[in-house]
C-alpha cells in the first residue's frame, strides 16, 4: 500500500484499500442520493467504483443496467472519469446471459455506452457459464483488450475448479488471464477460504470479496427483536444465530478498544486475509458510507484478528 492506494496483483491499477459497489445504486438508493454516495467517495480519496449490467433488474420499474447508467452519469457531470477505476460485469443479466463469445461482444458496447466511457479498467465474468468453453469466453476477452475496451478481467462466483480450468486454458492458449476474482467472502462466510483462497494465493490472484459485510448483519444494527428499515434485512437477520451473536459481541469489543464502529473493523478484519486486495462494500447514504472509508485507517493487531476469526469458527 501506498499511502491510502493499493495496487491490485498483476495489474497496473492503483486502488483506494475499499471499493464502493453499485449495487445500491438505482435500487435503494434514487439517483440523487447515489451521486450524493459517489460524491462523498471522491471526496475522501475513493477511486474504485464495482458495478454489473444486472443491476437492479429485480426492482419492479427496473429493466438492468440502473447501476451502470447513474454510475456513467455521474462521471459525466463531474468529469472525473480519468480518477477512476471502473469495473462491471457480465453474465447474469437475463437480458444478456451468459459467457459466449457472442454474448460478451455485445454486452460490453452496452455497458461502455451506459458508462459513457470507451474502456472498463476490471471486467468481471459475473458467474460461470457450464454451457460454454472457458476457450471461447477467454478468447472474446482477449479480443476486448486487445481492442481498447477492457484492460484487465476477472472471474466471479467461481469456484477453485473452474477457476484453475480458465487459468489453464489462459496459459495453454496464450489468452487474457484473470487477474482476480469477486467472491462471497466475510466474517461470517467463510466458505472461500478452504479451496479458493489457497488457489488465488498459488495463482497470485487478488480476492476482491462482495458482501462484505454481511448484507449489513456486520454493521452491528441487527440485533434480536430490533426491527430494521432495510431491504437486506431479512437476509442478514439469518445470521443472528447463537454464532452470529458471538461474532457481534466480539465485534463490539474489537470496536470499543479502537473507538471504532463494528462495520469498519469487519472491514479491516477482512482486508488482513490473505489473497484479500479490497473489501467491496455499499452504502446508500453518506452517513453509511463513513464507517466504511474508516477502513484506511484502521489497523488490527494480530490478537484483534485472532478474536475474530476464533469468534466466527
Amino acid at each position: 500500500m501506498d499511502g491510502m492506494r493499493i495496487t491490485l496483483p498483476g495489474t497496473d491499477l492503483t486502488v483506494h484499500p475499499l471499493c464502493l459497489g453499485g449495487n445500491v445504486f438505482g435500487w435503494s438508493a434514487d439517483v440523487d442520493g447515489s451521486f450524493a454516495v459517489l460524491d462523498a467517495y471522491a471526496e475522501a480519496g475513493g477511486n474504485f467504483v464495482d458495478t454489473a449490467d444486472s443491476y437492479f433488474w429485480r426492482k419492479p420499474g427496473n429493466s438492468g443496467g440502473e447501476s451502470e447508467t447513474i454510475i456513467g452519469d455521474w462521471l459525466a457531470s463531474r468529469s472525473n472519469r480519468d480518477d477512476m477505476v471502473l469495473a462491471t460485469k457480465v453474465g447474469s443479466w437475463p437480458e444478456r446471459p451468459g459467457l459466449s463469445r457472442q454474448n460478451i461482444a455485445a454486452a460490453v458496447d452496452d455497458s461502455l455506452r451506459r458508462l459513457r466511457t470507451d474502456h472498463i479498467d476490471l471486467y468481471y465474468a459475473h458467474k460461470d457459464d457450464p454451457d460454454t468453453p472457458p476457450e471461447e469466453t477467454l478468447a472474446a476477452f482477449d479480443e476486448l483488450i486487445k481492442a481498447g475496451k477492457v484492460r484487465h478481467i476477472a472471474a466471479s462466483n467461481f469456484t477453485a475448479d473452474r477457476l484453475a480450468e480458465s487459468l489453464a486454458v489462459s496459459e495453454r492458449e496464450g489468452l487474457a488471464r484473470y487477474v482476480a476474482l469477486q467472491p462471497h467472502y466475510n466474517l461470517v462466510e467463510r466458505d472461500y477460504e478452504r479451496e479458493l483462497a489457497p488457489l488465488l494465493a498459488e495463482r497470485g490472484l487478488s480476492c476482491l470479496p462482495y458482501f462484505a459485510l454481511a448484507k449489513g448483519f456486520l454493521t452491528g444494527k441487527y440485533q434480536a427483536n430490533t426491527p430494521v428499515d432495510s431491504v437486506r434485512a431479512e437476509g442478514a437477520g439469518a445470521y443472528l444465530d447463537e454464532r452470529g451473536r458471538r461474532v457481534l459481541a466480539e465485534l463490539d469489543a474489537v470496536a470499543e478498544r479502537h473507538g471504532a464502529r463494528p462495520a469498519t473493523v469487519a472491514l479491516a478484519w477482512l482486508a488482513a486475509q490473505p489473497t484479500v486486495s479490497t473489501p467491496i462494500a455499499s452504502a446508500r447514504t453518506t452517513d453509511q458510507l463513513t464507517d466504511l472509508l474508516a477502513l484506511a485507517e484502521l489497523k488490527l493487531d494480530d490478537d484483534d484478528l485472532a478474536r475474530l476469526t476464533a469468534a466466527s469458527a
